[in-house]
C-alpha cells in the first residue's frame, strides 16, 4: 500500500475510535441517574468540576495564544513567515486536542458516577459495566483525537517537525492540566481526611464534611481530565519522537524514509483497533472480581496488538527489527505495569506490612511505605533498561534502521495500547465518585459494599496504569533525547554552521553543570507542587474548622455545610500555584540551551530524565502503598476503623496523596515537555547560543 493510503487508514481509525467513544457516551447518559438526592449530590460535583475546568482552560487558552505568537515569530525569523505561522497553528491544534480529550473524559465521568452508584443497587455486574464503559469513553476518545490529529497534520504538511509542534501544544497543556488537577484534588482530599477522619472522627465521604464535594470534584479534574491530558501527551510525544528519528534515516530512498517516518502512526492505528476489540472483553459476572476483568482486558488487547503488528510487518515486508522493537516495548511495559501491582495491591506483602507496622504509629508507617517505594524503583528501571538495550541492539543490526530508531519504536509499542490502559484508569475515579455519592445520598449498605469492591479494583488499576505510564514516558524521553541530538545535527548541516559535537563528554564543565541543573529540576518541580498542596490544604482546613465552629448543627447533621466555599477555595489556589512550575518546564531548557549551548542542553535533558524517572516511580508506588495500607486497615485488619493503626494509616495516606496524585504523575509530563521544547527549538539553539560548540 502507498504511504498516503496508510495515513488515510490511520485517520479513519482515529475517527472510528472517536465514534465508538461517542456511542458509549450516549449509552451511559441514558442510564438511570437515581434518586433526587443522588442527582443533587452529583450536580454539586458536576458544577464544581465544570467551574474549575472553565477557569483552567481560560487561563491555558491565554497561555497557548501567547506561546503560539512566540513560536510564529521565532520560526518565522529562523525559516520563513509561512512556516512560523504553520508551526503556531499546529501548536494550537495540539493544545486544542489535548483540551478536548480531558474535557470529554471529565464530562462522561460526572454523568457516570451517579449512574454507577444507582446501578450498584442492582448488583456488581451492571454497576461495573456502566463504570467501565464510561472509562472507555475517555480511553477511546483520547486515542482517536491523538491519532486523528497526528495523521491529519502529516497528511497535509508531510513534515514531521510540524507534528512536533502539535505534540508541544498537547504537552504544554497536559502539564498544567495534570499539575493543576493534582493540586486541586489533593488539597481537598487532605483537608477532608485530616479534619473529618482524624479530628472529628466522621467517615470518608460523610455529607457533614464541607470539603467532601471538593474532594469528589478533585477526582474528576485531577484523575480524569488531568490524567487524560497526561497520557495524551505521552502517546503523541512517543509517536513524534519516533517520526523524527524516522525522518532522519537519510540513507533510505525518499519513499522508504517516509514509510518509516509514518510507521509509528501505523502502530498507533493497530493499537487503536486492538483497544476497540479489547474493551469488549471487559465484563464481570456476579461474584466475579473487577480487577481480574480489567487485567484480562489489558492482556487480550496486548495479544491482539502483537498479532496485528507481526502480520503487518510481515505483509509489508518491513525490516524485522521494528517488529522486535515494538514487541519488546509492549512486553516490558506490561511487565512493569503489573510489577506496580505487587507494591500497591491491597493484599500484597508491602501493603500488608505497612498496615501491620501502623500499630506502632504514623512515623513507622511512613518510613515503611517510603522504603517500599524506593525498592519498587528497581524492577521498573531494570525493565526500562532492558527494553532500551533490546530495542537498540536489535535495530542496530539492521541495514535499514538504526538503534535509536528502535528505542523510539519500543516507546510507541509500549503506548500504542493506551486506549485500553486509559479506559481502566478512568474507571477508577468514576467508581471512587460513585462510592462517595452513595454515602452522601444515604444509599443502602449493600450499594456501598458493591461500590467499595469496585473502588478497590480501581485503586489497583490506577497503580498499574501509573507504572505503565511512567515507564512509557521514560522510553519516550529517551527517544526525544535522541531526536534532539538528531535535530541539532540536521540544523547544523542545513544552515552551514560549524560542527557541534553532541557526545556530551563528562570532561566538559558545561556538560557537568547542565547535568546537575537537569537533575535538580524534577525534585524542585515536585517540591513546588507539593508545597502548593500543603499551603492550599492548610487554608481549606481552616475553612472547615471555621464552619464547624460557626455552626455546630453541621456536625449534628441538622444543617448543610457550605460546599461551594471549599470548591472555590481549591479552584482559585490550584490555578495560582501553576505559574512557577510552568515557567520551570518551558523556560529553563531554553535558558540552558541559549546560554550554555546545544551539548549542555543535551546533558541537561539527560540529568532530568534520570531523576525524573526515579522520583516518579518512587512517588507513584509509595503513595499507592500508603493508600491501600489505610484501606486494608479499614477493612477490619489490625484494629479496623477508629483504631490507632487506622489513624496512623490515614496520616501515611495523607503524605502519599500528593506523592501519587500530584507530583509523581506530573513528572512524566515535565520531562516530556522539556524534551519537546528542546527538540522544537533545536534549530534556533544550534544557530544562536552564547557558550559551547
Amino acid at each position: 500500500m502507498s504511504n498516503t493510503l496508510w495515513l488515510v487508514l490511520s485517520l479513519i481509525a482515529g475517527i472510528i475510535s472517536i465514534g465508538v467513544a461517542y456511542s458509549f457516551f450516549r449509552w451511559v447518559v441514558k442510564q438511570d441517574p437515581g434518586t433526587e438526592r443522588a442527582q443533587r449530590v452529583a450536580g454539586w460535583i458536576r458544577d464544581g468540576a465544570r467551574s474549575y475546568l472553565k477557569k483552567l482552560y481560560s487561563a491555558l487558552g491565554l497561555l497557548a495564544g501567547g506561546l503560539a505568537v512566540i513560536i510564529a515569530i521565532v520560526f518565522g525569523l529562523q525559516q520563513n513567515f509561512g512556516y512560523g505561522v504553520t508551526m503556531a497553528i499546529t501548536f494550537i491544534f495540539g493544545a486544542l486536542c489535548s483540551t478536548i480529550a480531558g474535557y470529554l473524559g471529565m464530562t462522561v465521568a460526572v454523568e457516570a458516577n451517579v449512574r454507577s452508584a444507582t446501578a450498584a443497587g442492582k448488583g456488581l455486574n451492571p454497576a461495573f459495566n456502566l463504570a467501565f464503559k464510561a472509562g472507555a469513553v475517555m480511553g477511546l476518545a483520547m486515542v482517536g483525537l491523538a491519532l486523528t490529529g497526528m495523521s491529519l497534520v502529516f497528511l497535509i504538511t508531510g513534515d514531521a517537525n510540524l507534528v512536533l509542534g502539535f505534540s508541544f501544544g498537547a504537552s504544554t497543556l497536559a502539564l498544567l492540566a495534570k499539575a493543576g488537577g493534582g493540586i486541586y484534588t489533593k488539597t481537598a482530599d487532605i483537608a477532608a481526611d485530616l479534619v473529618g477522619k482524624v479530628e472529628v472522627g466522621i467517615p470518608e465521604d460523610d455529607p457533614r464534611n464541607p470539603a467532601v464535594v471538593a474532594d469528589n470534584v478533585g477526582d474528576n479534574v485531577g484523575d480524569v481530565a488531568g490524567m487524560g491530558a497526561d497520557i495524551f501527551d505521552s502517546y503523541v510525544a512517543s509517536s513524534v519522537a519516533a517520526m523524527l528519528l524516522g525522518a532522519a534515516l537519510t540513507k533510505l530512498s525518499p519513499e522508504t524514509r517516509v514509510l518509516y517516518t509514518i510507521f509509528p502512526l501505523i502502530l498507533c492505528m493497530l493499537g487503536a483497533i486492538a483497544a476497540l476489540i479489547g474493551v469488549q472483553f471487559v465484563q464481570v459476572k456476579e461474584g466475579g472480581k473487577p480487577g481480574t476483568s480489567l487485567n484480562n482486558g489489558t492482556i487480550y488487547t496486548c495479544l491482539i496488538f502483537g498479532v496485528l503488528v507481526i502480520a503487518v510487518v510481515l505483509l509489508m515486508d518491513l525490516d524485522k527489527a521494528v517488529m522486535w522493537a515494538t514487541l519488546a516495548g509492549l512486553i516490558v511495559g506490561v511487565i512493569i505495569g503489573f510489577t506496580s501491582d505487587f507494591f500497591t495491591g491491597d493484599d500484597r506483602p508491602p501493603v500488608v506490612e505497612t498496615a501491620r507496622v501502623s500499630t506502632s504509629g504514623a512515623a513507622v508507617n511512613i518510613i515503611t511505605g517510603f522504603s517500599y517505594g524506593l525498592i519498587s524503583i528497581a524492577p521498573s528501571v531494570v525493565g526500562i533498561a532492558a527494553a532500551t538495550l533490546i530495542a537498540y541492539f536489535l535495530a542496530d543490526q539492521s541495514t535499514v534502521v538504526n538503534g535509536v530508531y528502535g528505542v523510539g519504536i519500543a516507546a510507541v509499542g509500549m503506548l500504542a495500547i493506551s486506549g485500553m490502559i486509559v479506559s481502566s484508569d478512568a474507571y477508577g475515579p468514576i467508581v471512587d465518585n460513585a462510592r462517595g455519592i452513595a454515602e452522601m445520598a444515604g444509599m443502602s449498605e449493600d450499594v456501598i459494599e458493591v461500590a467499595d469492591v469496585m473502588d478497590a479494583a480501581g485503586n489497583t488499576a490506577k497503580a498499574i496504569t501509573k507504572g505503565f505510564a511512567i515507564s512509557a514516558a521514560a522510553l519516550t524521553v529517551l527517544a526525544l533525547f535522541a531526536a534532539y541530538s538528531s535535530e541539532i545535527t540536521i540544523a547544523v548541516a542545513e544552515h552551514g554552521l560549524p560542527p557541534i559535537d553532541m557526545t556530551m563528554s563528562l570532561s566538559n564543565p558545561l556538560v557537568i553543570a547542565a547535568i546537575l541543573l537537569g537533575a535538580l529540576t524534577p525534585p524542585l518541580f515536585s517540591a513546588l507542587t507539593m508545597l502548593s498542596v500543603t499551603h492550599n490544604a492548610f487554608d481549606m482546613i481552616e475553612e472547615i474548622r471555621r464552619q464547624f465552629r460557626a455552626n455546630p448543627d453541621i456536625l449534628a447533621g441538622k444543617a448543610e455545610p457550605d460546599y461551594v466555599k471549599c470548591v472555590a477555595l481549591a479552584s482559585e489556589n490550584a490555578l495560582q500555584s501553576l505559574i512557577l512550575p510552568a515557567c520551570l518546564a518551558v523556560v529553563l531548557p531554553l535558558v540552558v540551551g541559549f546560554l550554555l549551548g546545544p551539548e549542555a542542553l543535551g546533558a541537561f535533558l539527560g540529568g532530568s530524565i534520570v531523576t525524573g524517572i526515579l522520583f516518579a516511580l518512587l512517588m507513584a508506588n509509595a503513595g499507592g502503598t500508603w493508600d491501600n495500607a489505610k484501606k486494608y486497615i479499614e477493612s477490619g485488619h489490625f484494629g479496623g476503623k477508629g483504631s490507632e493503626a487506622h489513624k496512623a494509616g490515614v496520616v501515611g495516606d495523607t503524605v502519599g496523596d500528593p506523592f501519587k496524585d500530584t507530583a509523581g504523575p506530573s513528572l512524566n509530563t515535565l520531562i516530556t515537555v522539556m524534551s519537546l521544547v528542546s527538540s522544537l527549538f533545536a534549530p534556533v539553539i544550534a544557530a544562536f547560543h552564547l557558550f559551547g560548540g
